[in-house]
């Protein structure tokens, strides 16, 4: 399976991501859903708060130009952000790759359940 069918099939096909994209550590993009501008910089920044959280305390995280207020994290795993009361991001971290999932009028947690099971997988495949 490609990179993007992992996007359009595993994250959008399921009703519960709107918006994803999977980039890999350094920043490269991988896969990205239609219309959906994640900057490689921005990435950068997503991978570094995986790490340490501190600086989204205050900060909040930014994702293909919006801003999400931090709402928590998984140390050297994930971190999770809202956006108004509809939408929010889920940013999973595997071996070799970070993906992004972004929901809006879901649950967060079908969201977070669809990107996190998708990040298991591809880290039981050596990514």
């Amino acid at each position: 399976m490609s990179w993007q069918q992992y996007v359009d099939s595993s994250l959008l096909g399921t009703g519960f991501v709107q918006k994803a994209a999977i980039f890999g550590l350094d920043g490269s993009q991988w896969a990205t859903s239609a219309g959906f501008a994640a900057q490689p910089a921005e990435v950068k920044k997503l991978i570094a708060a995986i790490a340490d959280p501190t600086p989204c305390y205050s900060n909040g995280m930014v994702i293909a130009g919006i801003k999400y207020k931090f709402l928590r994290n998984l140390p050297e795993r994930s971190i999770y952000g809202r956006q108004g009361s509809e939408s929010g991001c889920v940013i999973v971290k595997t071996t070799k790759a970070v993906i992004i999932g972004i929901y809006e009028k879901v649950t967060p947690g079908q969201c977070t359940n669809v990107v996190e099971k998708l990040a298991d997988y591809l880290i039981g495949c050596g990514y």
